[in-house]
């Protein structure tokens, strides 16, 4: 792989090219990443690729190996792993389950349970549950007693 960068002065928007044969997992990874470096995601629904905005994700749930993406009205599916998403974003997500990360700024309401998990309601009426290992972050993050 060859890399070039080409500077110039009087260029106004930033353009990536990527000259190759074939689309590899190599090159989608490339893509991946430097669509999270833009705050947005590559995600698939009905077999149709699109660009999701970070701001736009209520949490991401991963299930049988695979990764599934949910805003207010839609669920997409993507090809990186959880945990590459939350080490990316963790300024905004936080991980509630050991299959499930949250956007913070979608959290409405906390209900403590009984066995010392937190039940968690998001802005669109949808329930998660925080495990009791990761109760204790998220109350500290929220800055919940």
């Amino acid at each position: 792989m060859e890399i070039s960068i080409n500077i110039q002065p009087n260029c106004i928007d930033t353009e990536i090219v990527i000259n190759c044969s074939s689309i590899t997992a190599e090159i989608e990874s490339i893509i991946a990443a430097l669509q999270l470096a833009d705050n947005r995601i590559t995600v698939t629904k009905n077999n149709e690729k699109h660009l999701l905005s970070i701001s736009k994700i209520a949490y991401i749930e991963s299930v049988d190996r695979r990764t599934f993406i949910y805003t207010e009205n839609d669920c997409y599916e993507s090809k990186l792993k959880l945990y590459e998403i939350e080490e990316r974003f963790h300024d905004n997500f936080l991980r509630i389950s050991k299959s499930c990360i949250v956007q913070l700024k979608y959290i409405c309401s906390l209900k403590s349970e009984f066995d010392r998990k937190i039940r968690i309601t998001l802005e669109n009426g949808e329930q998660l549950i925080a495990s009791r290992q990761y109760a204790v972050a998220l109350k500290k993050r929220l800055g919940v007693k």
